[in-house]
């Protein structure tokens, strides 16, 4: 059962990802000390999947007239990416794909390919400025990730789109499911089906 030090932290966190953009983990350390624990335990902070619930009772509280469009601009974003970039097996991930995204969300893509210099070099062939970064890949080995600020018009403003750039063979790992079995990622066509139901209904589709 959840405690209700855990419960109170995901709301605060919740309230840090939508509202300024924060990642997961930075979100739950910092709502771990907004609510005066400083002697908060590691299993008092609470895991992805109560935090994603209190996101989507925050949105659903405070942004209900707003997300649904940002959500939609967002995915049209990453869609554009993704086609441009179908030789790299693109999936999307992350808040855009599970549906709680809003404007100050990052569009997290993730490219397999045989060699990660590939997808740099595709870049520089449409002449896409972008900068290199880098995260502890699923080796527990340093990937890079390629960041590229996208004009949105019908958001008013760039968006954050990040390539992390996987190796070809991490595909089958990565579309297991998570702990409620649900997807983490999809690829395009997936991403497709999404954004037709959602345009069908006038309502933010979350992953399946």
């Amino acid at each position: 059962m959840t405690s209700e030090l855990t419960l109170e932290i995901a709301a605060v966190a919740a309230g840090l990802v939508v509202d300024e953009g924060l990642e997961y983990g930075p979100a739950k350390r910092r709502a771990a000390q907004q609510v005066g624990r400083r002697t908060t335990r590691a299993a008092d902070l609470p895991d992805n999947e109560t935090l994603e619930d209190a996101v989507r009772e925050h949105i659903a509280l405070f942004c209900a007239d707003t997300q649904p469009a940002e959500l939609a601009a967002l995915r049209q974003v990453a869609a554009l990416w993704m086609a441009r970039l179908a030789a790299f097996r693109p999936h999307l991930c992350g808040a855009v794909w599970r549906g709680t995204a809003t404007r100050l969300s990052v569009v997290h893509l993730e490219l397999f390919c045989n060699d990660s210099k590939e997808a740099e070099i595709a870049l520089l062939d449409r002449q896409v400025d972008f900068d290199i970064g880098s995260v502890t890949g699923p080796r527990g080995r340093p990937i890079d990730v390629l960041v590229i600020d996208h004009p949105c018009r019908e958001l008013g403003e760039s968006v954050n789109v990040q390539l992390t750039v996987l190796d070809h063979d991490d595909l089958r790992g990565a579309l297991k499911p998570d702990a409620r079995g649900r997807s983490q990622r999809g690829d395009l066509a997936a991403l497709q089906r999404l954004m037709q139901h959602s345009a069908q209904t006038r309502t933010p589709e979350s992953a399946p």
